[in-house]
């Protein structure tokens, strides 16, 4: 590992599909880290590349004055982040939590006070551009809080990504995360749907994903997706996940008194597909419940 001050010390929680490439930048960037997650494999592995290893998240703020928080669940980040044994056990003024998790930007206000208590800043720092993103380091980052936090940790995101975008306070990089991801979950299902539709009156589908990939239902998530419902690609991001993002995406909503009618129905088709034994495959495999519907797969008939 590189030697640096404690401050420009990184800590790294949670190193899954996302997290374990974003941390393999943050070494490859010359940065000092110590790491952690609960499958030790994984800790073994960015060990052989030059981290430290830490004992858990009080053990990295005791060693690193940028600690990262990198897991899947709100209660995941308030147990790493404020939570016995997390962070704030020994955290010092001056430190910076960087919360990249997709969580709830509410429950991230109140981690905000109460880090704020013990002289602790903390940024949200959402990303976008999904695992080949993380790999080649060219993320898009959406944070929210403090610019002077921001500036402090700036070159551990410029690490992991090619743009860091400035929202305001705190939540609302993960406001801004949460419209994006709602924009392509919801658009995902519509996508299912007409390939399903298509399917059933006789069109190709390997026909129908070229010919609408050249006009107005054309989408980079038609182009993420249809591809992949076609060669029966279902590994990625789990579904489970999707459907965690959906929940907060609709909770958000209703925080601030808003009807939401595309995202619900399109929780409820996840769901489906989730009590169907679908959770740990890609959204695209919601196009197996389709398929029950119409009893026509979509896959190319060539």
């Amino acid at each position: 590992m590189h030697i640096q001050s404690r401050e420009r010390t990184v800590g790294f929680v949670g190193l899954g599909m996302m997290g374990g490439p974003m941390a393999d930048n943050i070494l490859k960037n010359g940065h000092s880290l110590v790491v952690y997650d609960i499958d030790p494999r994984k800790v073994d592995r960015l060990a052989a590349m030059g981290a430290e290893r830490g004992e858990g998240p009080a053990d990295l703020a005791r060693r690193a004055g940028i600690l990262i928080s990198m897991v899947d669940t709100t209660a995941q980040a308030e147990e790493v982040i404020i939570g016995p044994g997390g962070f704030i056990e020994t955290a010092q003024p001056g430190d910076v939590v960087i919360s990249m998790s997709t969580i709830d930007p509410l429950a991230l206000r109140k981690m905000q006070e109460t880090l704020a208590r013990k002289g602790i800043d903390i940024i949200d720092s959402p990303v976008t551009g999904m695992e080949k993103g993380a790999k080649e380091g060219t993320l898009r980052a959406y944070v929210g809080g403090k610019p002077e936090a921001l500036e402090k940790v700036r070159s551990v995101l410029e690490s992991m990504t090619s743009q860091i975008l400035h929202l305001g306070d705190v939540g609302n990089g993960m406001a801004m995360k949460l419209v994006n991801n709602m924009l392509f979950q919801v658009n995902r299902i519509l996508i299912i749907e007409a390939l399903a539709l298509g399917a059933k009156v006789g069109l190709d589908p390997k026909q129908m994903v070229e010919v609408i990939g050249n006009t107005t239902g054309n989408s980079v998530a038609f182009q993420y997706s249809a591809p992949r419902i076609v060669a029966r690609e279902f590994e990625g991001i789990r579904m489970d996940i999707t459907y965690k993002d959906i929940e907060l995406q609709t909770a958000l909503a209703k925080s601030v008194k808003m009807p939401m009618f595309m995202a619900n129905a399109a929780l409820q088709v996840y769901q489906m597909a989730r009590a169907a034994g679908l959770g740990n495959e890609d959204g695209v495999a919601v196009v197996k419940i389709y398929e029950q519907f119409t009893g026509v797969p979509v896959c190319s008939r060539t």
